[in-house]
Parts: structure tokens; C-alpha cells; sequence
């Protein structure tokens, strides 16, 4: 039972936990204004793109609550869960949820943001079914939304290294007689 645990938790996060690092790490390039780049793809294309990779985020985010209930579950059996390396991990990744659940979701969304969403047929569904334009599009915002996806970057990076360390101490474990 023990193997059957370990190893949907270790299924689970690679379902789940890399989908969101990748589609959360490439949502920025795609709201940030194009610049001086003549190979940039069309404002449209951006936001459809944009839209599809903040719904895959939020999707996968649901199915990632399987990851710490499979690891507890795990620990339980396993009699580890009161281990230092085990505690830390658990911490990490209580970080890690909050980041993506209080500033990127959130942070994505305010990116695609339907307040200033143009109910004209000009502006064209984007794939999360909304209508309308990014956030800041064609005007004066193109700064701030530039600034915005920057801090969204880098928050992203910081959940990206949360969960980086936590695969660090699920395969050293430290302590263990199975640890490097």
C-alpha cells in the first residue's frame, strides 16, 4: 500500500506540479507589451495564449490538492511525519499554495481583466470565453502592465524554487539512511 501511495503522490505532482510551473512561468512573456520585437505575435494571438495558459494554471491547481494529500497519506504510513525533512517540505509547500492561490491566480487574472474587457465585436472572445482586450491594451497602461508582469516573473520564480526545494527534500531527505 505504502508503493501505491508513493507513487500516485509522485504521479500526482508530476501531473499536476508541472503543468503549473510551465504555464504559469510562460503566461508573463504573453501579457507583456511586444516592444521593439517585429516577430512578436499578433495582440489577439497574445491574449488568447495568455487566457489559455492563466485556465490550465487554475485547472491544474484543483487536481494539485491530490499532491499533499497523497504525500500525508504517505508519511503516515510510512511513520514520518513528525521528520524535520518531512515538516519543511510540508511548510514549503503550504508557501507554495499560497503564492500560487493569493498572488498569481489573482495576478494572471488582473492581467486578463474583464473590468476593462470591450464588449465590441472588434475585440474578439479570448479563450477563457471572456471578450475583449488585456488589461491596458492600446493605452497609456502598456508600462504598468509591463510592470505588473514582471513582478508576476518573479513570483512565479519564487513558487517555481519552493517547489524545486521540496523535490531537493523528498529525494534526500535528510537524516535517512536512504539520504545522499
Amino acid at each position: 500500500m505504502t508503493a501505491l501511495l508513493l507513487s500516485l503522490h509522485v504521479l500526482a505532482a508530476i501531473v499536476a506540479i508541472g503543468p503549473i510551473t510551465v504555464a504559469a512561468s510562460m503566461f508573463p512573456r504573453y501579457v507583456r507589451p511586444p516592444g521593439e520585437d517585429a516577430e512578436a505575435p499578433p495582440e489577439r494571438d497574445r491574449r488568447q495564449v495568455a487566457a489559455l495558459l492563466h485556465r490550465i494554471c487554475r485547472g491544474y491547481t484543483v487536481l494539485g490538492v491530490a499532491v499533499p494529500v497523497f504525500g500525508v497519506a504517505t508519511g503516515a504510513r510510512l511513520g514520518v511525519l513528525t521528520d524535520a525533512w518531512l515538516l519543511a517540505s510540508i511548510l514549503l509547500t503550504v508557501a507554495a499554495a499560497a503564492l500560487l492561490t493569493a498572488v498569481i491566480l489573482p495576478g494572471q487574472r488582473s492581467l486578463l481583466d474583464p473590468a476593462t474587457v470591450s464588449e465590441s465585436a472588434a475585440g474578439g472572445d479570448t479563450a477563457d470565453g471572456a471578450r475583449g482586450e488585456v488589461a491596458g491594451a492600446g493605452t497609456g497602461g502598456a508600462d504598468a502592465r509591463g510592470s505588473a508582469a514582471a513582478r508576476l516573473a518573479m513570483t512565479t520564480g519564487i513558487f517555481n524554487l519552493l517547489w524545486a526545494a521540496v523535490v531537493v527534500l523528498m529525494i534526500v531527505r535528510p537524516g535517512s539512511t536512504t539520504g545522499v
